[in-house]
């Protein structure tokens, strides 16, 4: 993967301090100048100082939504490579995500060698990795459905439930469980 230079400008935002500061660290030993945001006022500070290459945006922060944050960011830099990141992906927030002006949406955990391949991939940097044909699990399709249904209601678990003819109690339980891997 080519080096960045020194007009290589990143904005990471996510509350967790600790992933920022790593993923920051990270990025930064590839070449690049970071800044750090943890809430959407950081991160539009961060916007106005410069041009920024990339930005990495956490979807869910404490109180706020990284989706607003991705749209604030895209009017702002609308050059700029925004790439949402998380731990709840779903097909539905990776089209909001993208409606919304992310060119890309990763699951977590993604390190930095993963962020910059996936760059340099809508860069064209360089050729990007040949695609697996990868079929997903039962339980991620399951999941995925029940996430765009939910989406569909405005987030109500009850009217949600009635949709997927479930109790809503078994929902909140399936809602309440980590994205289960492709």
């Amino acid at each position: 993967m080519p080096a960045a230079g020194p007009d290589h400008c990143a904005l990471v935002v996510d509350d967790d301090d600790v992933f920022r500061a790593r993923l920051a660290r990270s990025l930064e030993r590839h070449g690049w100048r970071v800044s750090q945001a943890a809430n959407a006022t950081q991160a539009f500070a961060a916007a106005v100082e410069g041009p920024l290459q990339m930005a990495i945006v956490d979807l869910r922060l404490t109180g706020e939504s990284g989706l607003e944050i991705v749209a604030g960011l895209r009017e702002r830099q609308p050059g700029a490579f925004l790439l949402m990141l998380t731990g709840y992906g779903s097909i539905a927030t990776a089209l909001q995500a993208t409606k919304l002006g992310a060119d890309h949406y990763l699951s977590k955990p993604a390190d930095a060698d993963q962020i910059l391949a996936t760059y340099a991939a809508h860069r064209n940097l360089e050729d990007p990795p040949a695609a697996e044909a990868a079929v997903p699990s039962l339980a991620r399709v399951e999941w995925e459905h029940i996430q765009r249904i939910l989406a569909d209601c405005g987030g109500n678990i009850t009217q949600a439930a009635k949709l997927l003819g479930l109790h809503r109690r078994s929902l909140q339980r399936k809602l309440s469980k980590y994205p289960p891997s492709s």
